[in-house]
């Protein structure tokens, strides 16, 4: 199997300190639809794991929630790709779940539903700490420059906590994935 695990906001869609509250508020990155399609084209299964504290803080419903990831699901799939399963995190930090990024609690959840270890599989993000639960199961982290993207570089520079791949944004990251694995 080939799978890659991705990030949503900031690398799939644009990111905000306010969170992201509804479908109309999901703004795609450019070239995001095009990089899960390609991924798809080439043979890879695309799965999301995002941290979605905003719905433990009250902010939007599960009926938001899933009208975003519908909104992406149906952008995708027009376009010849698509998304085998979104997985997330409804929970904030203070409730010290073991599903909240950079635990690995989510790809845990990503290994149990496909019946494989995630060791050596790329993962896309923009934070630290997308790149932290990667690196904590084996994953390949990949992080990309879009989101807060910038600014995680500059703490991985400062501390070196292991090896990741920079990419200018999904699209490049993509390119880089269906080339290397």
């Amino acid at each position: 199997m080939k799978l890659v695990i991705l990030d949503r906001d900031g690398v799939i869609n644009r990111d905000s300190d306010d969170y992201i509250k509804s479908a109309s508020e999901f703004d795609i990155l450019p070239g995001s639809i095009e990089a899960i399609t390609h991924l798809h084209k080439c043979g890879f299964t695309v799965v999301v794991a995002t941290n979605q504290s905003g719905l433990g803080r009250g902010l939007f419903d599960l009926d938001d929630l899933e009208a975003m990831h519908q909104k992406l699901k149906r952008t995708v799939e027009a376009a010849g790709g698509e998304v085998s399963g979104i997985f997330y995190c409804p929970h904030t930090p203070a409730d010290q779940c073991k599903c909240r990024k950079p635990l690995p609690g989510l790809l845990d959840a990503i290994e149990s539903e496909y019946a494989t270890s995630l060791k050596g599989f790329p993962l896309v993000g923009d934070s630290l700490r997308d790149l932290q639960a990667g690196a904590a199961k084996g994953c390949d982290p990949i992080l990309v420059k879009t989101g807060k993207g910038l600014k995680t570089l500059e703490q991985l520079n400062a501390q070196q906590p292991f090896k990741t791949h920079v990419c200018q944004d999904l699209l490049e990251a993509a390119h880089y994935i269906t080339q290397k694995y």
